[in-house]
């Protein structure tokens, strides 16, 4: 998500996902990275617990990514992936993606830049696949509430984060939103998480049924839901709702940006929970966000639909200048290169289990409603009485001001509401896993303390 040049305000860059529009903020300019380590202008050091944008999975110095690079650079700088042409880097890349991709299999692989641009991509394919079989009232894509999906226009309208829709005219008509799977917040007194899951997948039926199947083409859901605050798919949900999907002839899209190359421990989410997708989308570690690059993972069903309609009316036009850059393909290689060579699922479970039970350790705290996450992801939610009924007052900024105390102390984190995500990255050692969670537990009491204060000014 780039920042984009705005002359009217007080700074050069009006930066994306602020909590609101602050004229007198000056902007935390990071200069150099090193390791699980990344340096402002001023020289200070933090250790960076969301890998970047959950992206910088091997680190911020692995000169194999470099080195990858700079050959590639020398060798061929730029070349096009149109009219039948294409590069090296960006063949050898598609041919390791399908073979690691084992939850489905998969026929064909389409770069794209972001994965923005590779879930937009995703609805037109969705789109030109059901046109060619003739069904073109099939066009509705469901999402869910507080999923993350980009911020282009079909991308944001699939999210389901209200102000990624507010004064964008968003979402578009043929977006359809079903309830979020987070047992902790929505289930009933007495519902058990397969319960949950249960009604879930019923509402999601009952929406396609009242939509009317014949218009309804895609599922697109993470398997763990990222920005919103790390939320787990409570036991059996997943089943339930492909069974669903399979019943009415209706596609499943596995947005696998934050989920993939071993963040929750496997090497993609779908394997963690048992997902069968007919598309993928996968981004962020696929060159452990070194370049930008993503790509889309097509199902051999809906790729002899695509070239046997392309065959016919001369060409499936879309694409992009930079789809399958080949710099960016060569660093993605060497990435997944890496990955193997070093298991790095084996090494993502090794270090999680201290991550998670470190930081849940801290649950009890009095303003903390619940810590949730899995393998190398992890969500702090706070709310007053332990209740998810009963957040803070939006003006106390509680998750803000964690976050800002994690700064003080020299860690990073991603503040959003009232939770704090973290995703460090791989390459964290034992060493700077107890010096996240002695940081997370200063800027904790400090939070409590600062609550504290707010609630004896109300009285």
């Amino acid at each position: 998500m780039a920042n984009i040049t705005n002359e009217f305000m007080g700074h050069d860059m009006l930066a994306p996902f602020t909590a609101g529009w602050q004229s007198d903020m000056e902007p935390l300019v990071i200069e150099k990275s090193e390791g699980s380590y990344v340096y402002d202008i001023n020289g200070k050091k933090y250790l960076d617990t969301l890998s970047g944008l959950w992206c910088t999975t091997l680190g911020g110095s692995e000169t194999r990514l470099v080195e990858a690079a700079n050959k590639q650079l020398n060798t061929l700088p730029f070349y096009h992936s149109f009219w039948n042409r294409t590069t090296k880097p960006s063949l050898d890349l598609a041919k390791e993606l399908l073979n690691m991709f084992t939850a489905n299999k998969m026929a064909k692989v389409f770069f794209t830049n972001s994965g923005s641009e590779a879930n937009d991509t995703q609805v037109k394919l969705v789109w030109y696949y059901n046109n060619a079989l003739g069904r073109p009232q099939k066009k509705k894509i469901i999402a869910r509430a507080k999923a993350y999906h980009g911020s282009t226009y079909i991308s944001a309208g699939l999210s389901g984060l209200p102000p990624m829709h507010q004064k964008f005219d968003l979402p578009p008509p043929f977006v359809l939103h079903t309830e979020c799977p987070h047992y902790w917040a929505y289930h009933l007194p007495g519902e058990t998480e397969e319960e949950f899951s249960t009604r879930l997948a019923n509402n999601l039926e009952s929406l396609i049924l009242n939509e009317g199947p014949e218009t309804v083409a895609a599922f697109i859901a993470e398997p763990v839901l990222g920005a919103a605050g790390v939320i787990l798919p409570p036991a059996t949900y997943f089943d339930k709702v492909q069974a669903i999907l399979r019943k009415h002839d209706i596609l499943f899209i596995a947005d696998e940006v934050v989920c993939g190359f071993g963040r929750l421990g496997t090497m993609f989410g779908s394997d963690k929970y048992n997902i069968k997708p007919d598309l993928v989308s996968v981004a962020k570690a696929l060159s452990s966000g070194y370049m930008p690059i993503a790509a889309v993972l097509v199902s051999q069903k809906i790729s002899s639909v695509i070239l046997s309609e392309s065959n016919k009316i001369g060409a499936f036009c879309h694409g992009f200048t930079y789809s399958g850059h080949p710099v960016a393909c060569a660093v993605a290689l060497e990435a997944l290169k890496i990955y193997k060579e070093r298991n790095i699922t084996e090494v993502v479970n090794k270090i999680s289990q201290k991550f998670q039970e470190g930081l849940k350790a801290f649950a009890d705290s009095p303003i903390i409603g619940e810590i949730r996450g899995t393998g190398l992801a992890l969500s702090t939610e706070f709310v007053n009485n332990k209740s998810p009924n009963d957040p803070f007052p939006y003006e106390w900024a509680v998750g803000t001001y964690f976050g800002a105390q994690c700064a003080k102390y020299g860690m990073l984190v991603s503040s959003t509401g009232d939770h704090v995500n973290m995703a460090p990255p791989f390459t964290l050692s034992l060493e700077e896993l107890d010096e996240l969670i002695r940081i997370y537990g200063k800027a904790l009491k400090d939070t409590e303390k600062r609550v504290e204060e707010l609630k004896s000014q109300k009285k």
